[in-house]
């Protein structure tokens, strides 16, 4: 039963007929209230749509874009907010004019366009994106920690279950597609992540599929490994925002404020990363060091609303793919795409559209490492390190980050986390879950090189020798440093 974390839904409609309110007019006069009921449908513990959900309800956000003069004088506005764990039952709740604005991710995205484009009463526009990855890293398959399986491969003929109609599923028709798979190549089932974590975690399933933040939450707390990532597929994913063109059409001003309110949470999570993660891990129940490693400095999702051209050709072959997995008919993205209230929102909050738009930039890990005492001039070299005490500090290399580690773990601090970033394809990890590449290196300083699969570690070893290690392995070549 899907968990309602929030108590009513945020649909963006008007629900009540016009009320005359006398209290406060002048003897004589009335005041027509309009009384417009705003609905959103959220996906709270979607790591990389909070921006566009729990954080705007949280800091209050909305109200204080929403518009209060001209036509909307006399409005009386009702905020409304409801949490889906998938984008399928959003999509639903905005055919039945329940809700008037969701978020979710591409697939499901593809899908309102193309569901409404038989709606009598209204179509959809996406009116913006929340958060992307351009490799396609976010969604993933995991097994249980104890598996003999390491690569999606080693799955045939297994149960693997996956939410239908989500961003994972679409990763996963693309995984196929490339290898010529049947359907039959799986015992796929339907499963949503509570109950693919709850069923993985019993061992009743071979392997679960997942979107944000659920491949990287699992093995986090301890029971599953990641043996495929979204990355591999080399198609973006992104989560975006959907709004029922009946309404945008006749309230532009209330998306508009809308969108710039996710604009502000943007800023809130860019200018204070840690205090950010800390916050929506109590808001969502996602551990914070899980939040951290998607929308911290280097993360794995990059938030930016822009609707770039790359995210438009990667909808058109998104579409087709649906379209050969028969999932879809026919889809013509162009009149589904609408920039309007998101160029306005930028314009009123004087900021660049267009040079946000061509540009591919997020933030990085940067600054000083005062372990090994050299600036950290290679991002994707870099390290983190988290610890109850001290907060977070950043490191120049695998090597110092290691290092550090073990130093701290002499020293008695305690450890919450280490990030790294794999090599393979520039995805920040978790230290202790990735596969180290370990090289003679010079002096008594080996090399390390951290992988998320297992098998892209073995290919580098195969091309550049040395050996495949554990997390306690490489701690243990690492502190040698100290």
């Amino acid at each position: 039963m899907r968990r309602v974390l929030l108590t009513t839904v945020l649909s963006l409609s008007i629900i009540g007929c016009s009320q005359k309110d006398q209290k406060n007019s002048p003897e004589g006069q009335s005041d027509t209230k309009q009384v417009i009921t705003l609905g959103i449908g959220t996906q709270n513990t979607t790591t990389n749509t909070v921006t566009a959900g729990v954080i705007i309800r949280e800091l209050g956000l909305l109200e204080k874009y929403l518009p209060r003069s001209g036509k909307y004088q006399n409005v009386e506005y009702r905020v409304n907010w409801q949490n889906f764990t998938s984008g399928p039952p959003v999509t639903n709740a905005m055919m039945a004019n329940k809700l008037h604005i969701g978020m979710m991710g591409d697939y499901p995205l593809i899908i309102n366009g193309y569901t409404f484009q038989s709606n009598p009463d209204s179509r959809s526009y996406l009116i913006s994106l929340i958060a992307y990855n351009a490799s396609g890293s976010g969604n993933g398959v995991v097994v249980h920690e104890d598996s003999p399986y390491y690569q999606l491969e080693d799955l045939k003929g297994k149960s693997l279950s996956v939410p239908f109609g989500s961003a994972a599923h679409g990763m996963l028709l693309k995984a196929m597609q490339d290898r010529g798979w049947p359907e039959s190549y799986f015992k796929l089932s339907s499963q949503s992540p509570e109950v693919g974590t709850s069923n993985l975690q019993e061992r009743k399933i071979d392997a679960h599929a997942d979107f944000v933040p659920f491949a990287e939450l699992l093995p986090f707390r301890g029971f599953a490994r990641k043996i495929f990532d979204g990355a591999e597929t080399g198609v973006p994913t992104f989560h975006g925002v959907v709004v029922r063109q009946d309404f945008a059409d006749k309230y532009p001003e209330v998306v508009v404020a809308y969108l710039k309110a996710m604009l502000a949470a943007d800023e809130w999570v860019k200018r204070n990363p840690k205090e950010a993660a800390e916050k929506i891990a109590q808001w969502t129940g996602t551990d914070k060091e899980v939040v951290y490693i998607f929308l911290g400095p280097g993360g794995i999702m990059t938030l930016d609303p822009s609707i770039k051209s790359k995210w438009l050709e990667t909808i058109r072959y998104d579409a087709q793919v649906l379209q050969r997995m028969n999932k879809i008919k026919g889809f013509n993205p162009d009149p589904w795409v609408n920039e309007t209230y998101l160029r306005q929102a930028f314009k009123e909050t004087s900021l660049d559209y267009e040079k946000q738009k061509a540009s591919m930039a997020g933030t990085v890990v940067s600054g000083e490492d005062h372990f090994c005492n050299q600036s950290i001039d290679q991002a994707l070299q870099a390290g983190e390190i988290w610890t109850s005490d001290e907060g977070i500090s950043a490191y120049s290399s695998p090597d110092c980050t290691l290092a550090a580690y073990k130093q701290l773990q002499n020293q008695g601090k305690k450890i919450l986390v280490a990030y790294l970033f794999d090599q393979a394809r520039g995805t920040k990890l978790f230290a202790d879950k990735a596969f180290y590449a370990i090289s003679d290196g010079s002096g008594d300083k080996p090399r390390l090189t951290p992988f998320l699969l297992k098998k892209d570690a073995a290919s580098y070893v195969a091309k550049h020798g040395g050996r495949v290690a554990t997390f306690a392995e490489a701690l243990s070549i690492a502190a040698r440093r100290t």
